[in-house]
């Protein structure tokens, strides 16, 4: 037995917003990666380091699947999203959708599906499945990750069923769209403004501007955060640059959402905001390229480098978003 949904699988650079894409496009709604990311406020940031991890994360983003629940209530979306710990549960759910023509999204840990070629617990990815057989799941992944791809029932389960650092049981959801959804461009300025004060106005130290700045003077100090500067501070770097971030830790997505915005509304605040996040962008790869650099040769000079940039980025990042926050509808 088969059942393939007829999918629009881009060629596309983060998994959440991957997932939402083809859920969306099913529903007649065609929106571009940087939008869908822009209008779920996905942009964030994050400095996590404690006694249980291995080596600090940077991360550039909001929780996994807050995006999606952002988006869906900027655009009057029904998300349906169901969990359990029954693994015959969770599958029948999936089901559900799939037999009669829906694709699904599913939260899972990438480290056991058979084409994820990083190999490494992650809980918080998303994609969005469009069909199966007998054998095999079929699949919409990140462009990296290789498109529409496919892996055995047992890696699915296995991968629904981890449990760790921001896995959910089994999550899967659905998005249905109204007879007349709000229009995308009337929400860009909610989805901004929420952004920017989040980012502004951060709870602790380690989130927004903040982190960036904390992030600045801790990297100073990773040599002696490790006995393996070879490994930890070029993967640190892959994280910023490639692990599903549409590179310089989700900044070059913000970047194009905030020119793809500038076409539709004719304000001041949000081309500062734009010509501010495109120099972050820029300055983002320089970091990684110099925390890369400095784990390969092991000169602490250029984490002060990196250090330096990260102050920069820091205000910058700050200035933009003060100008975004002053947008009005």
């Amino acid at each position: 037995m088969t059942t393939v949904i007829d999918i629009d699988a881009r060629g596309t650079q983060h998994c959440e917003t991957t997932a939402l894409g083809v859920l969306l496009r099913h529903q007649g709604l065609d929106l571009s990666e940087p939008m869908l990311f822009g209008l779920g406020s996905g942009l964030s940031f994050i400095y996590w380091d404690n006694k249980n991890m291995g080596f600090p994360f940077l991360g550039g983003r909001v929780k996994p699947f807050d995006l999606t629940r952002n988006l869906a209530d900027r655009l009057t979306l029904e998300l349906l999203v169901q969990e359990t710990t029954s693994p015959r549960k969770a599958w029948d759910n999936v089901l559900a959708s799939v037999d009669v023509g829906h694709p699904v999204g599913l939260q899972l840990d990438s480290y056991y599906l058979d084409y994820f070629g990083s190999k490494v617990h992650f809980g918080g990815h998303v994609l969005a499945m469009y069909g199966y057989d007998d054998h095999k799941a079929y699949l919409v992944d990140t462009d990296q990750q290789g498109g529409a791809v496919s892996t055995s029932l047992t890696s699915l389960a296995q991968a629904r069923a981890a449990r760790g650092p921001m896995t959910a049981k089994h999550r899967s959801f659905t998005l249905t769209a109204p007879r007349n959804p709000p229009s995308p461009q009337g929400q860009i300025i909610p989805a901004i403004t929420a952004c920017a004060d989040a980012f502004l106005h951060p709870p602790i130290a380690n989130l927004g501007h903040r982190g960036i700045e904390k992030a600045g003077k801790l990297v100073r100090t990773w040599f002696q955060r490790t006995d393996a500067p070879q490994r930890d501070l070029p993967q640190a770097a892959l994280l910023m640059e490639k692990a599903g971030t549409g590179g310089a830790l989700f900044r070059n997505l913000y970047r194009d959402f905030l020119a793809e915005c500038t076409d539709l509304l004719d304000s001041s605040h949000l081309r500062t905001g734009h010509t501010l996040y495109t120099e972050a962008a820029t300055l983002w790869t320089e970091a990684a390229a110099l925390i890369k650099k400095a784990g390969e040769s092991g000169q602490t000079q250029l984490l002060l480098q990196a250090s330096t940039i990260l102050g920069d980025l820091s205000r910058i990042e700050r200035e933009a978003m003060q100008a975004l926050s002053c947008l009005e509808a």
